[in-house]
């Protein structure tokens, strides 16, 4: 299955049009959607995106929540009521809207960052550190868990 995958920082023109890394477009192309479906990230300045396999996920976790019940209305709400679906034109652009910029930060440039089944989009400066900060979360937990040991013969996990 395809993945959105690296990280690409492109410059928004005037009109506010963004070319969308042609590896983001194939997969796109491959998942079913004709556009990217675009929403406000619920924990972090960025927008988060994707095709087909997205939306689906996201049917699928509210379809799980009971019907009628205020948790499944607040996330279809914080999900659907806040996308929108971009269409790419024939050069591989899209327009992000003002408002989903303003969520984001976003001005000048904006940085694509595959996160396989989807993908974000943010301020360069706000990933540079969102990185900075997911990378010493990453080593501390690769200390926590003994990550490295396989193959050395002792349990994984096992703490020194």
């Amino acid at each position: 299955m395809d993945q959105f995958v690296s990280t690409f920082t492109n410059r928004i023109d005037t009109k506010g049009r963004v070319s969308v890394p042609a590896s983001f477009r194939n997969v796109l192309a491959k998942d079913g959607l004709d556009g990217i479906y675009c929403y406000p990230s619920l924990d972090a300045p960025a927008l988060d995106a994707g095709g087909q396999r997205l939306v689906d996920k996201i049917n699928h976790l509210v379809e799980d929540l009971a019907p009628y019940s205020d948790e499944r209305d607040q996330l279809a709400t914080a999900l659907f009521g806040t996308s929108e679906v971009l269409s790419i034109d024939q050069d591989g652009r899209t327009i992000l809207p003002e408002r989903l910029r303003e969520h984001a930060g976003i001005t000048s440039h904006v940085t694509f960052v595959g996160l396989g089944e989807k993908f974000q989009l943010w301020e360069p400066k706000s990933f540079e550190n969102h990185l900075a900060e997911a990378r010493n979360k990453v080593r501390d937990l690769r200390r926590l868990l003994g990550a490295g040991r396989r193959g050395s013969g002792e349990p994984e996990g096992e703490r020194e």
